[in-house]
């Protein structure tokens, strides 16, 4: 085993597995897997046998099977441990004090991509914020941040725009781990929180999710694969928007259209228009999908996919946000702007709630720089 994970180390560690003491909950999901490619739960029920008492699931359920956002999963019963598994992204997103009582320990262990809005980060957010002021340790099990942790991109939200995606001043890139994260999280807020993180062992800033050496898992059925995560700081601003980021296509994130484009007579325009903007690191390819759920559902739709080249480079948010301003301004569609609820936020655009601020839909809009 070349590199360790969080997961991996407490299995090895002794020194790591005496952190858990008592009764312990367990937050993770499909993708939290050891070396293994054993679950998380199962690694912890093996080391801990009756003592781990429960456990929890985030967004698209404990099983990483839900497709949509504000699709809302149930508590259940784990066919295999017979523990409950309550759900924090259904009547609650938050463990309320029947959840958390009489356990000792909580361990987190969550795959997440190194964007802003997914919303792992911010169901661990709200469980360290439960579990602040109360005997219970929290552990983290550090996992690598799959665009690496270098490189940082966007706006810092204003928290006049704080939602269920945005919860703390991060960028939309925001070149961290879960470990890293949970720190930041207590140190900014003051908790009294008794939180200990579980290292990698192995681990370096610069690495992407291929440098890792391990099979990806999804972490959400929509983010196949990890160019799909590096990706998703740009197309996922998509989603506040009418035009089709693939969801509903096996490359869901990594490309974009709609039934107005014609992808090969505006290539050429654009792509001059992002080298303009000092953006690289990609290619445009021209492509025609058909959706087979969510907007544009059957339609046939022109547009592109996103290849990264050189990811050293490439600037996700940023290259996005130019795409959308020369859509904005050389096609008719209109509306541009999705009018859906957006993660629990049923006033406002759900462009301005994905980025933090309304400041960034303004520039788009505007007629600045948009040649």
């Amino acid at each position: 085993m070349s590199m360790q994970f969080g997961l991996d180390n407490l299995i090895t560690s002794a020194e790591q597995q005496a952190l858990l003491r008592g009764r312990i909950a367990y937050l993770g999901h499909a993708a939290a897997v050891s070396w293994r490619l054993e679950s998380g739960l199962d690694e912890l029920v093996a080391l801990f046998g009756k003592r781990l008492v429960k456990a929890f699931g985030p967004q698209h359920g404990f099983g990483a099977v839900v497709q949509d956002n504000m699709i809302e999963t149930e508590h259940t019963i784990h066919p295999l441990h017979q523990i409950p598994v309550y759900s924090l992204y259904g009547a609650t997103r938050k463990p309320d004090d029947h959840m958390l009582e009489d356990i000792n320990t909580l361990v987190i262990d969550l795959q997440d991509v190194g964007t802003r809005v997914y919303t792992y980060i911010w169901t661990m957010y709200l469980a360290l914020e439960a579990c602040a002021g109360r005997n219970i340790r929290v552990v983290v099990l550090d996992r690598p941040n799959p665009v690496g942790g270098v490189i940082t991109e966007g706006t810092l939200p204003d928290p006049g725009w704080y939602s269920f995606v945005c919860m703390a001043p991060i960028p939309m890139r925001h070149g961290m781990t879960i470990g890293e994260l949970a720190v930041r999280f207590r140190e900014m807020n003051r908790w009294d929180l008794d939180l200990h993180v579980i290292p990698m062992i192995g681990w370096k800033r610069k690495m992407l999710w291929r440098d890792t050496g391990r099979p990806w898992i999804n972490p959400s059925p929509n983010l196949p694969t990890p160019e799909g995560c590096l990706l998703y700081p740009g197309t996922v601003m998509l989603e506040g928007t009418v035009l089709s980021e693939g969801r509903g296509t096996t490359r869901s994130l990594e490309l974009f259209g709609h039934p107005a484009i014609e992808p090969y007579t505006m290539r050429e325009d654009l792509v001059n228009y992002l080298n303009n903007n000092r953006l690289s690191g990609f290619v445009l390819r021209p492509v025609t999908f058909r959706p087979m759920f969510q907007k544009h559902t059957g339609e046939d739709c022109g547009g592109y996919q996103i290849h990264v080249t050189n990811p050293n480079i490439f600037q996700p948010w940023n290259t996005m946000i130019h795409i959308l301003k020369y859509l904005y301004h050389h096609t008719n569609i209109r509306p541009f702007w999705s009018i859906q609820p957006y993660e629990y936020q049923l006033e406002g655009l759900a462009f301005d709630w994905i980025n933090g601020t309304d400041q960034v839909r303004q520039w788009i809009e505007s007629s600045e720089n948009n040649k």
